[in-house]
């Protein structure tokens, strides 16, 4: 799915340990041939994220940088391969979340008694895929307020609550906010975070103050996909309660 001429959405299927079967929604930012992927899906899960990419009339080789929204296995379980498929990618992320996301800090939400309760099989491929993340090399920090030009221009806006260096990412050409996971869109309608999934939930309900000022058409989730409609309501009612 395009988002104006510059923003493809890929819809990809996804088995979570958790979840069972869903769909999550990374995004490729379009710069003439080169593409910026924001996110790379979950561990062990290559496969559903190339043939999404296919599927959207792109290359795999076209990718020349990764944002990784945060640490999350469903945002970065695919990074150590892709680093391996694309030499010379170069990788972004928040400050908050770079020690976990190369494995100098444990990640949040996949402590040893989380993983534990995981199928075998799994807990031999996460552990194995630590051991790659150690490996990445260096990243590039991201920082609230921050605009590059990549997909005609993008803001960064740091949400942390879900996790400490959570970004969301505002494309003002298009109006469109990737909530990524400070926002989800359940049964068509737009909710906040997911508070199993958000350690500091009242962070990240402070955070929904910093969607706030911007003119927004659209939003896109990385769970539940896109809703036609300005997240300002929503926001309200939310922040109202704090």
């Amino acid at each position: 799915m395009n988002i104006g001429p510059n923003v493809i959405v890929l819809t990809v299927p996804m088995i979570s340990p958790v979840m069972g079967p869903t769909k999550i929604y990374p995004v490729l930012l379009k710069d003439g041939e080169d593409l910026t992927l924001i996110d790379t899906g979950m561990l062990g899960q290559y496969d559903a994220l190339l043939q999404a990419i296919e599927q959207a009339g792109e290359q795999l080789s076209s990718i020349k940088r990764i944002i990784l929204t945060h640490q999350d296995i469903d945002h970065i379980g695919n990074l150590p391969l892709l680093v391996q498929k694309l030499p010379g990618v170069e990788l972004f992320a928040h400050p908050g979340d770079i020690p976990a996301i190369t494995n100098r800090q444990p990640m949040l939400k996949m402590n040893p008694q989380r993983v534990a309760q995981m199928p075998q099989a799994f807990q031999e491929q996460f552990h194995a895929f630590l051991e790659q993340l150690a490996q990445l090399g260096s990243f590039t920090e991201l920082h609230d307020g921050q605009r590059l030009p990549w997909g005609s221009g993008i803001e960064i806006i740091h949400t942390p609550g879900h996790t400490p260096g959570h970004i969301c990412l505002y494309v003002q050409e298009q109006a469109l906010l990737l909530a990524v996971d400070e926002l989800l869109v359940v049964d068509g309608q737009l909710t906040g975070p997911a508070e199993s999934a958000t350690p500091d939930m009242p962070q990240a309900l402070r955070s929904l103050h910093k969607l706030e000022g911007r003119l927004i058409q659209s939003v896109l989730c990385y769970h539940g996909g896109l809703y036609d409609g300005s997240p300002q309501e929503l926001i309200n009612q939310l922040t109202d309660a704090l």
